[in-house]
């Protein structure tokens, strides 16, 4: 029997990757964060971007290829416990 995708993976694993996002780039950040002589601060946004974008991706990905995994191993779980 084949199923039909299941659209409501999608929220929960765009919500995980831009947190995930968010905190990369946060933590990048502030690691970054140095004094520039004049009293401010020099960061390097290029790479807190880039590890937003990692982390986010990776995040994403992974949370999404173990919900599709979790709802495919109950939906065989239900099918085979009704059959029984």
């Amino acid at each position: 029997m084949r199923r039909r995708p299941n659209p409501w993976i999608a929220i929960p694993s765009l919500g995980l990757g831009l947190l995930a996002g968010f905190l990369g780039w946060f933590v990048t950040d502030v690691s970054c964060r140095q004094p520039d002589g004049a009293g401010g601060f020099t960061t390097c946004s290029g790479w807190a971007a880039l590890v937003a974008i990692v982390s986010f991706l990776v995040v994403t990905v992974g949370v999404a290829l173990v919900l599709v995994l979790v709802y495919r191993s109950l939906g065989e779980w239900r099918e085979k416990s009704s059959r029984s």
